[in-house]
């Protein structure tokens, strides 16, 4: 990991950012990275065309629109964040066959764990941290796979994979159970 920020901007390690350590420094100077050894700082901007092989937008939306979008050097985004990426620069990046692991997908796990602990309370089963964990992690691998097979098949984007899976999914549970259960 080379860059991270905040809503104040971030910093920067062309070698690398010691993570276990700058955890420790952000909560002993109250969330700030400026000054972390070994750093300099960035501005939020800068660091989304900072070259590198994952970027993972995780805060806000509308990260990289189309106004920025040129200057994103990454071969993958991750969407850790809901929607950090607008349409048009999702447009874009496809065209030039970046990879986009799309924010229904890759930032699903709360949600998973939600559904992990309603199943729990049915049950009245309650898993430690290590088994949620676990079956999170087998849920979002699953899903993974299945939208890279339906992207591969349809030889669409993972987004639009992600959709139509969804999508589809809706689709059949009306079939089977009408409009009104």
């Amino acid at each position: 990991m080379i860059a991270v920020s905040r809503g104040s901007g971030g910093i920067f390690a062309e070698d690398g950012l010691d993570i276990p350590a700058l955890k420790a420094y952000s909560a002993e100077h109250h969330k700030n990275l400026q000054g972390f050894p070994g750093s300099v700082p960035i501005s939020n901007a800068e660091l989304l065309a900072l070259p590198c092989d994952v970027l993972i937008p995780a805060a806000l939306e509308n990260q990289i629109t189309a106004d920025n979008v040129d200057q994103v050097q990454a071969s993958i985004v991750a969407e850790a964040a809901n929607g950090p990426v607008s349409l048009e620069a999702d447009r874009v990046l496809e065209a030039r066959g970046v990879t986009v692991l799309p924010d229904i997908l890759a930032n699903a796990g709360g949600v998973v764990v939600s559904y992990l602990e309603w199943v729990q309370g049915l049950s009245y089963v309650f898993w430690d941290e290590e088994r949620v964990n676990r079956e999170m992690e087998g849920l979002i691998v699953h899903a993974f796979q299945q939208v890279v097979e339906q992207s591969n098949k349809r030889q669409v984007p993972l987004r639009l994979a992600a959709y139509v899976l969804g999508v589809g999914r809706v689709a059949q549970a009306l079939l089977d159970r009408g409009l009104y259960p």
